[in-house]
């Protein structure tokens, strides 16, 4: 009984497990975000581009 009050009260683990967690959440936001960002760039370019091929016409 006293081996399983002191891993209930052993918060070393969870510290860790949070750390992660967060490093995983951060992870998946950048990874969306680099995405979208990457999309509306293409975007731009698309129109730059086709605003130079028709300025040249």
């Amino acid at each position: 009984m006293r081996l399983f009050s002191r891993f209930i009260s052993d918060r070393h683990g969870a510290t860790a497990i949070e750390y992660g967690l967060i490093a995983a959440i951060m992870s998946v936001a950048l990874i969306s975000g680099y995405g979208a960002f990457t999309n509306s760039l293409q975007n731009t370019f698309g129109i730059v581009e086709d605003s130079v091929s028709n300025a040249g016409n």
